[in-house]
């Protein structure tokens, strides 16, 4: 997986997002801007620190999770709090923007 960033799947994505500040990309490897994502999300991940874990989910082996979040288009970043919905991102996103909505929770 890419430097500060987890991976996560059906098995420990109740645990991983139940506390803190979490960024989830739901993502896919045939996806071009899901790879585009990956590099911005590394720097968000460097900038931001031990502020919030950084995961991403594979919608392809991970269906059961796209489908609790309804994700249609990919990527979507959800921003969570404590395991509750924060924000929802679908396409593109800058790092900048990333790193404000997680400032924000904090």
């Amino acid at each position: 997986m890419a430097e500060g960033l987890i991976e996560l799947d059906g098995n420990g994505y109740d645990e991983a997002t139940k506390s803190g500040v979490v960024l989830v990309d739901f993502w896919a490897p045939w996806c071009g801007p899901c790879k585009m994502q990956t590099p911005i999300l590394e720097k968000v991940a460097a900038e931001i620190g031990d502020k919030a874990v950084i995961a991403k989910v594979n919608v392809d082996e991970n269906p059961e999770l796209a489908a609790k979040y309804g994700i249609r288009s990919i990527p979507t970043l959800i921003l969570l709090k404590d395991g509750e919905n924060k924000q929802q991102f679908v396409g593109l996103q800058q790092q900048a923007a990333l790193v404000s909505a997680i400032e924000a929770e904090q």
